[in-house]
């Protein structure tokens, strides 16, 4: 043994992960297996879930969006419930992918596929430099995430157990993660408090310096550069938690096969090793396409009918943005639940099958959304901005600052145990529910909103 494999026991070498890249690529292309054939493979897609039957609403609203005839409340409600169907089929996509890369990196494809709908609404908002909006639906994608997701599944799945696992070494982690994403957000928040952001914008008024080839005042682009300096280093730590999560160092520290991993995560990944997909990879590759770019679509024509259903309705923008905008991305998961309550409790009444018993493992996907969002698509979204030429930056009101600080500790002091139950998820959902009260009369923070006007913009506007 070399004096470097005594300092470095467990460094991989070259050839261990090639040996690793070649087992994954045989896994993926299910060497030595059956695949499922293409016919058989679309068939599953569409028949996966009774809300495909929601797709057939993404050519009418499309037809309903140019024919300019139809009121722009039917095009806005069409739009939104055509979009229901393909956040159901990203989440079956993901799950089906995940047969062939495994746990690891299937969880982060779920994950981010499950975010899609937010990401994409939230780069249509930039380019319409719909900057106070966006911002406002980000808030509301981390809170729904935070709370209306893992409340629903921890007061459902713990309704009939006591108490439900969750995978201590990941709930750790993903306290710090999504500590250090709310802190990112207050600190813009704090400068502008310090410095008295009123006055301030008076007293350089006069006072402009070129940023990006536009005329701003300083103040302004000193909050562009934070904000930029500030996503930069989110995506360093993002990045670096996905390495850690995947390939921590020392060996036997996998969080699949960390000792304090619950029994029912390994039984899972056990289960997911022999489970036969039902979509051929490459078909469920080509169907992922095709349902981005319809419900990309889909989302700028929803976009476009907020404007008029906002002003001529009572409700604010704060509200589309925290509230109505982010629950398009539960709409499915909700009418889900829905439907199987209603199917569980007539099966129960009238005794005609016996319950499953429920597993031990709770579902926090949402709280992974969450980080994912903050860390990920927020800088990602400042940045392209920065590169679109779009004045967006980090500096978001103080109430939305403060709904994210309560909700971030309302979550770490839930899952610290690594433990969960109904009355823990009951108390996340109360939670939103009250944000949801409160949203409804805020009207936003003018004074911030100047920050983030495009030309020919105010902030009425």
């Amino acid at each position: 043994m070399s004096a470097d494999d005594e300092l470095y026991p467990s460094l991989p070498t070259v050839r261990d992960v090639e040996k690793g890249m070649k087992k994954r690529w045989d896994r993926f292309c299910r060497k030595g297996k059956k695949n499922v054939g293409v016919l058989k493979s679309i068939k599953n897609i569409y028949t996966c879930s009774w809300l495909n039957v929601l797709l057939l609403a993404t050519p009418l609203a499309w037809w309903a969006h140019f024919n300019n005839e139809w009121h722009y409340s039917v095009v806005f409600a069409l739009c939104f419930i055509a979009i229901i169907p393909h956040e159901k089929l990203f989440d079956y996509y993901g799950e089906q992918m995940k047969v062939y890369l495994g746990t690891d990196v299937g969880d982060l494809l779920t994950i981010t596929l499950n975010n899609v709908v937010e990401a994409t609404l939230a780069i249509i908002l930039l380019r319409k430099c719909r900057l106070k909006l966006l911002q406002s639906t980000i808030t509301g994608v981390v809170l729904l995430h935070l709370l209306l997701v893992p409340g629903a599944a921890f007061f459902t799945g713990g309704a009939r157990i006591w108490e439900q696992d969750l995978h201590p070494a990941h709930t750790q982690l993903n306290h710090s993660l999504l500590t250090v994403g709310v802190l990112a957000l207050l600190l813009p928040a704090a400068f502008y408090a310090a410095i008295d952001g009123t006055s301030s914008i008076t007293s350089v008024a006069n006072s402009n310096s070129t940023i990006d080839g536009e005329s701003v005042n300083v103040v302004e682009a000193h909050f562009l550069n934070i904000s930029r300096g500030l996503a930069v280093i989110l995506l360093v730590i993002y990045v670096g938690s996905r390495i850690y999560y995947h390939n921590p160092p020392g060996e036997g520290h996998n969080m699949l096969t960390h000792p304090d991993a619950p029994a029912g995560l390994r039984d899972t990944e056990d289960r997911l090793a022999h489970t036969e997909p039902e979509v051929n990879q490459w078909v469920c590759i080509a169907f992922l396409a095709l349902n981005v770019g319809l419900m990309a679509a889909t989302a700028e024509w929803l976009v476009d009918g907020i404007e008029p259903v906002k002003e001529h309705t009572t409700i604010t923008q704060e509200w589309f943005g925290i509230v109505l905008l982010p629950i398009v991305s539960f709409s499915a998961d909700g009418a889900i639940a829905i439907g199987y309550f209603i199917k569980r409790t007539v099966k129960h009444l009238l005794k005609l099958k016996k319950p499953e018993p429920p597993t031990t493992l709770a579902k926090a996907e949402g709280i992974d959304l969450s980080i994912q969002f903050l860390l990920f698509w927020t800088p990602f979204v400042t940045l392209l901005g920065w590169w679109m030429n779009k004045p967006f930056n980090l500096l978001f009101d103080f109430f939305e600052v403060g709904m994210l600080l309560g909700a971030c500790f309302l979550v770490n002091y839930v899952t610290q145990d690594a433990k969960t139950n109904w009355i823990e998820g009951l108390v996340l959902l109360c939670f939103y529910a009250m944000i949801v009260l409160c949203t409804w009369y805020y009207e936003g923070e003018l004074a911030a909103g100047e920050f983030l006007l495009c030309p020919g913009q105010t902030v009425s506007s």
